[in-house]
């Protein structure tokens, strides 16, 4: 297998980067794509090679749980494509953000994060870290001096999304890494949303990037797997310690073979997702079962400013508050007839959820209502089907809440048509 860092810098074209780097196809007999190498430990030369390799004086593969060569090509490339030095990937994107965690904390440390997370995200660090003596402070990062108030703690490490999980909530990457530094901290930042075709965190100044690789990089709904990416010297600390003993987290060769797939048509699809979105928020927005609508890219939306100065375009997420609550967000999913009802995203298949009975039941009601998640929110991964058939199906569903308002009957009597 070639060195996994050639190539880096010929190219300035992002899919060109994600179809080629790091992968020579001469080094393997002319195989076009990279092979997916199924072992779990590897042989060394002579006992003297075996030594110097876990000395860490050579690079080279020991045993298959900290790396993989097919996965060493899958880490090259999501490292240059974020502009990052490194990567490491692994089982999922929980896992992602935890072997970090264990990795660069200890009992004692404090960490910020922002109020509104991914619901397993929010409950690992409020409920399992705080387990072993890490501190934890929420605070509201689209509020400098909320934020400011939290890192007056000196924390270890700040951590957010943006956009943000469930409702788009948009921070600015910059301002809020210059704010963690001068108090001392790391910054880490959920990527998934964005995608490094749309947001590269690293040049607005954050330290570390994660991704639950299982959505956008994946795209076709059949893997789970997670990636972080940073400086070299920091991903080589979570590899030997959160990934190898802390965790075990290893992403499985197939797995990492079918990342590497995903990444070919990452910026063509993102592209796609983005534009439907885009044209689907504008739809929501103009109806009148909708209270309100949350895309970044919406004029006037909050957080619309900051998202253009950092990303180059809007994403394929977008949330919307139903007027009606809770039974008009059950009506509206369950009048969908192309979309699926179903928790994740970034998929070829447009996907719907309801976060307060799905992703952030995690959350207490008063969690809920206090970061703006209502009981009416909903979630639309927007997929890669024709935009008029996308279009149909929401506006059908959509004008059966607004024919249906004020109804005595529940819609959790019904059944879908």
């Amino acid at each position: 297998m070639t060195d996994h860092t050639s190539n880096r810098g010929r190219w300035s074209g992002l899919s060109t980067r994600a179809i080629h780097l790091g992968y020579d196809p001469a080094s393997e007999q002319g195989a076009l794509t990279p092979p997916v190498f199924m072992t779990s430990t590897y042989a060394f030369e002579t006992a003297e090679d075996g030594a110097a390799l876990f000395r860490g004086e050579k690079e080279g593969y020991i045993y298959g749980r900290t790396k993989n060569p097919t996965q060493s090509v899958l880490e090259a490339r999501i490292a240059d494509l974020e502009g990052a030095e490194a990567g490491l990937a692994v089982a999922s994107g929980m896992a992602a953000i935890s072997a970090t965690l264990w990795t660069l904390l200890s009992a004692g440390d404090l960490v910020v994060i922002d109020h509104t997370l991914y619901g397993n995200s929010y409950a690992l660090f409020t409920r399992g870290l705080t387990r072993f003596g890490i501190r934890v402070e929420v605070a509201d990062f689209t509020d400098p001096d909320d934020l400011a108030r939290a890192l007056a703690l000196r924390p270890a490490l700040v951590h957010f999304e943006t956009p943000a999980n469930p409702n788009l909530r948009v921070i600015d990457i910059a301002a809020v890494s210059a704010q963690a530094h001068a108090a001392g901290a790391l910054v880490m930042v959920d990527n998934t949303f964005a995608t490094p075709v749309l947001q590269r965190p690293i040049e607005h100044g954050a330290d570390l990037v994660v991704h639950s690789a299982t959505k956008f990089l994946g795209g076709h709904g059949d893997l789970i797997a997670g990636v972080v990416v940073g400086a070299k010297a920091i991903i080589d600390r979570i590899r030997g310690h959160g990934l190898r003993y802390l965790t075990g987290a290893t992403i499985a060769p197939l797995t990492a073979f079918l990342l590497l797939r995903g990444l070919k048509t990452l910026e063509l699809r993102v592209e796609r997702h983005s534009a439907s979105a885009a044209a689907i928020a504008a739809l929501l927005a103009d109806h009148p079962a909708v209270r309100r609508v949350d895309y970044p890219g919406l004029p006037g939306s909050p957080g619309h400013d900051i998202a253009r100065r950092q990303m180059s375009g809007f994403g394929g997420l977008v949330s919307c508050e139903l007027d009606g609550g809770l039974e008009a967000g059950i009506r509206f999913m369950n009048r969908l007839v192309l979309a699926t009802r179903a928790v994740s995203l970034g998929d070829a298949e447009t996907l719907v959820q309801h976060p307060a009975s799905m992703t952030h039941a995690t959350y207490s009601a008063e969690e809920r209502a206090r970061h703006g998640i209502g009981d009416g929110l909903i979630r639309l991964s927007i997929g890669l089907e024709n935009l008029p058939d996308i279009r149909e199906d929401i506006l059908q569903a959509l004008d059966a809440v607004t024919q249906t308002r004020g109804a005595v009957k529940s819609p959790l009597q019904e059944v879908r048509p």
